[in-house]
């Protein structure tokens, strides 16, 4: 069973776990489950989503439970009504906070070589240091890693992903833009393998009723193990 965070009669949330496909994609064609049939099988009605998460992450997902609150959801979501809001674990020590503003090509599965370049915008904070007592390539006696709160303000795929990566501190677990050593370190020290990214919050106003609506998935049990020993 899914976890219902919200819903009303023309909207329901949940708190997608990690591992989870949205729907079917035949980038994963050997998964059998995905969280648009399995919501529609709880709820006994057909969900629209509203927009979708990468696999590994987890976190908020919102659904319309009616095909004309989609379009007004698709709405909000593309002219940058939807505010975000996430929570990850990075490599190293980053700065207080900053702004990240790089352009992005439009499909992060090819090269970006010869692709229409997107303009993206992701606003960051640091708000924990971590250091852990292994050694990852052996330079150093202990390894430094942080969370951070990630704001994008546009949305690209895998934004926050290639943005941290840009700046230098990828996000622990993604295998795709992240760096392996630290990835498989951090699994054994933990004893789980994941990737370190979670929808927090998002903030909108209702796509029927205009009011003003935040939503709110709660962290895993899985992330008080980032702490510092």
């Amino acid at each position: 069973m899914l976890q219902i965070i919200y819903i009303d009669e023309h909207l329901v949330a949940i708190n997608k776990p990690a591992g989870l496909l949205v729907h079917r994609t035949a980038l994963d064609a050997h998964e059998q489950q995905f969280a648009l049939q399995m919501l529609r099988d709880q709820l006994g009605r057909q969900v629209w989503p509203a927009h979708r998460l990468d696999k590994g992450t987890s976190g908020l997902l919102l659904f319309a439970l009616d095909a004309q609150t989609a379009s007004l959801l698709g709405q909000t979501f593309e002219q940058g009504r939807a505010h975000k809001r996430y929570r990850a674990l990075v490599r190293g020590w980053p700065a207080e906070s900053g702004v990240i503003e790089h352009p992005l090509a439009r499909d992060p599965e090819l090269p970006s070589a010869g692709q229409t370049m997107l303009s993206a915008r992701t606003d960051w904070r640091c708000l924990e240091q971590i250091e852990w007592p292994f050694s990852v390539e052996g330079r150093f006696a202990s390894s430094r890693y942080a969370l951070v709160e990630a704001c994008p303000l546009t949305g690209r795929r895998h934004q926050i992903r290639r943005h941290l990566k840009h700046i230098a501190h990828p996000i622990i677990g993604d295998t795709t833009h992240g760096k392996g050593a630290h990835n498989r370190a951090v699994a054994a020290h933990l004893g789980l393998n994941r990737l370190w990214l979670h929808g927090l919050e998002l903030r909108i106003a209702h796509p029927v009723s205009g009011a003003p609506l935040l939503l709110h998935a709660p962290l895993g049990e899985e992330w008080q193990l980032l702490k510092n020993p």
